[in-house]
């Protein structure tokens, strides 16, 4: 009985790491997760259409035709604003090259304006709620991590996803081959 109760509980300390691990490294990129692999580039973007901050209506297809760069973030998430400037100082950047961030926010209306009002945020941000957890996991997120990144090119196909944090520099390197 002592036997079958060690072997039950080392099973599942076991199945507990393991989940744990998965998380971890799903938050800690390493270099084999920030380039792009052929199976992220054979999807065309999923559809959706979204409130922005004005309670406006706004469809992704309203940047067809541009480099877009979808961040899936919430104003809770530490990561997610901790990159924030970087993506605010990339999109002013290359603004003018035909590319366009859209942030797609995992919160509530007023929780996004009062964070992004102050920072000066101009690129597009649209507020997904609860519908955005369903958008990120149609855009390949089948694990919820926020912060989310996906870079679509100008035909409509997704060219990279990024689980976590992003810097400048790496979404530069993304970004500027497509422009």
């Amino acid at each position: 009985m002592k036997k079958t109760v060690l072997i039950i509980a080392v099973a599942v300390a076991g199945m507990a790491g393991g989940i744990y691990v998965s998380h971890w490294q799903a938050s800690h990129p390493t270099p084999s997760t920030i380039k792009p692999t052929t199976d992220q580039t054979s999807q065309l973007r999923p559809d959706f259409a979204l409130l922005d901050t004005e309670g406006q209506p706004r469809s992704i297809k309203d940047w067809d035709g541009k480099v877009i760069m979808i961040n899936f973030w919430a104003t809770w998430c530490q990561p997610c604003r901790r990159e924030m400037p970087a993506l605010l100082k990339l999109y002013e950047t290359y603004k003018d090259k035909g590319f366009v961030i859209v942030g797609v926010a995992i919160d509530d209306n007023q929780s996004v304006i009062d964070y992004i009002d102050p920072m000066g945020i101009e690129y597009p941000v649209l507020i997904g709620d609860q519908e955005g957890i369903y958008i990120t996991k149609d855009y390949g997120n089948r694990l919820g991590v926020l912060p989310y990144t996906v870079v679509i090119d100008r035909k409509g196909k997704i060219v990279y996803r990024h689980r976590s944090e992003i810097t400048y520099t790496e979404a530069e390197q993304i970004i500027r081959p497509l422009l």
